[in-house]
C-alpha cells in the first residue's frame, strides 16, 4: 500500500469503475499520479478537471490523515495490487481499489461461502443457518463463512459460524473500527477472537448517508466460491447479492421455504426461475461447489489422457486457462462457433474425459 492508492480512492470525480479504469491502464497507482496531463487527458480519457485532479495530488493530504487514523486504530490498508489483497475480489470489474480490514484477512484464501437472507429471519431460517453451516464445519476442512452482520439471517449466519468454530468475515457498509449496527459490536469482537475479519472499502473520511448498503453487496458476493439465500421475500438487498453473484460467475444457492411464506418468496421464486440450486444440506453445497474432492482441491485436478480429440476440440480445450469453470457463453464467445457446433464439441470432450459440465451450463477442465 502507498499513499498514492489512498489518494486514488479519494480523489474527487474518480468512482470504483474510475479506479479500475485508470489502474487497468497504469498498472498502479502511483503510476497514476506520476503520469502527465496528456496520459490522463487521452490515454486514460479522464475529463480535463479531475485529470488535474490527480495532477495537484489534492487528496494527498487526506491520503495522510488517514494513514494515521488507521494507524492509531489498528486497521490494515490494503490495496488491490498488494499480495494480500483477496484474489476473488480482484477478478470483478469493480473491485474496491483500497480496502481496510481489522483480524485476520488470510481466511479469505480458504473455502469461502457467503450466507445472507432477510433481516426479519423467521426461526426457520435461523434454524436453516445454523443447520448448514454446522454440518458443513464438520465436511469441508477451511471453511469461512462471509456475510455482512446486519440484523436477522446474516448476524444468525456470523453466530451459526463462531458456535462452530469456523471463522467468519463480516463486510461492513460503514468506516473501522465502528459497526454498523451498533448492537452487534459484542459479535464483531468475538469474530475477532475466533479468528475472523471485519473489512470495509470505506475509509473514516467517507459521509455516511445510508446508501452504501447495496456497494458492499457485491463485495460480499465477489469474496466466496458461492452464495446462499437463506431465507428472503421476494425484494431486497439479499437478491441483490445473488444478483452480483450470478454476474460475477459465483455458484447461487436458495433454501426453500412453504410457498405462504413471505419471507421465503424470494428463495423459492430464485429456485422456480433456475436462478439459485435448490439447497436443504452441507450435502448439496457441497456438490454445487464442487468440495466433494477431498482437502486439496488441486488433488483431483491432474492432467488425463485425452487420446482421439480432433483438432476442433482440441482448439476449444485450450480456450480453458486452469480448471476453472467456464460458463457455455463465454466459451461461445471466446470460440465463435455456434451453438450447434459448440455442442457438438463439448460433447466430444466430456466423452474424451477432457471435460465435465456443471450444473448452471458452465464447464470444467479435468
Amino acid at each position: 500500500m502507498t499513499i498514492e492508492d489512498i489518494a486514488l480512492q479519494m480523489t474527487r470525480g474518480i468512482g470504483v469503475k474510475g479506479a479500475v479504469h485508470l489502474l487497468e491502464i497504469f498498472g498502479n497507482a502511483r503510476n497514476i499520479f506520476d503520469a502527465s496531463l496528456d496520459e490522463l487527458s487521452v490515454r486514460a480519457q479522464l475529463k480535463p478537471d479531475i485529470a488535474r485532479n490527480i495532477i495537484q495530488k489534492q487528496a494527498f493530504h487526506a491520503a495522510e490523515r488517514e494513514i494515521e487514523y488507521c494507524r492509531q486504530n489498528g486497521i490494515s490498508i490494503i490495496a488491490s495490487t498488494d499480495p494480500e489483497y483477496p484474489a476473488l475480489l480482484r477478478e470483478i470489474p469493480d473491485f474496491p481499489a483500497v480496502i481496510y480490514a481489522m483480524g485476520n484477512l488470510r481466511i479469505l484464501s480458504k473455502r469461502c461461502l457467503s450466507m445472507v437472507g432477510t433481516r426479519q429471519a423467521s426461526p426457520y431460517g435461523q434454524i436453516m443457518c445454523n443447520r448448514l453451516v454446522g454440518q458443513l464445519a464438520e465436511q469441508v476442512p477451511g471453511l469461512t463463512i462471509v456475510s455482512g452482520l446486519a440484523f436477522g439471517i446474516d448476524v444468525a449466519a456470523h453466530r451459526a459460524a463462531l458456535e462452530a468454530h469456523v471463522p467468519t468475515v463480516a463486510v461492513l457498509a460503514n468506516a473501522l473500527p465502528e459497526v454498523t449496527p451498533a448492537q452487534h459490536a459484542g459479535v464483531a469482537r468475538e469474530i475477532l477472537d475466533q479468528g475472523g475479519a471485519l473489512i470495509t472499502e470505506l475509509h473514516s473520511q467517507s459521509r455516511q448517508n445510508g446508501n452504501f448498503y447495496l456497494a458492499r453487496n457485491r463485495i460480499i458476493a465477489a469474496l466466496s466460491a458461492g452464495c446462499i439465500v437463506v431465507e428472503s421475500p421476494d425484494s431486497g438487498g439479499s437478491l441483490v447479492t445473488a444478483h452480483y453473484a450470478d454476474g460475477y460467475n459465483r455458484s447461487v444457492m436458495a433454501v426453500p421455504g412453504r410457498a405462504t411464506d413471505r419471507s421465503s418468496a424470494g428463495t423459492n421464486h430464485l429456485i422456480r426461475n433456475r436462478k439459485a440450486q435448490l439447497v436443504m444440506n452441507a450435502d448439496d453445497v457441497i456438490r454445487e461447489l464442487m468440495w466433494d474432492f477431498g482437502e486439496d482441491p488441486a488433488g483431483f485436478r491432474t492432467q488425463v489422457p485425452t487420446p482421439s480429440l480432433t483438432s476442433d476440440e482440441e482448439q476449444l480445450l485450450k480456450l480453458f486457462p486452469s480448471s476453472d469453470p467456464l460458463p457455455l457463453e463465454i466459451l461461445a464467445e471466446r470460440s465463435g462457433r455456434n451453438p450447434g457446433e459448440l455442442a457438438v464439441l463439448l460433447i466430444g470432450l466430456e466423452l474424451s474425459g477432457a471435460i465435465r459440465q456443471l450444473p448452471g451450463n458452465r464447464y470444467m477442465k479435468l
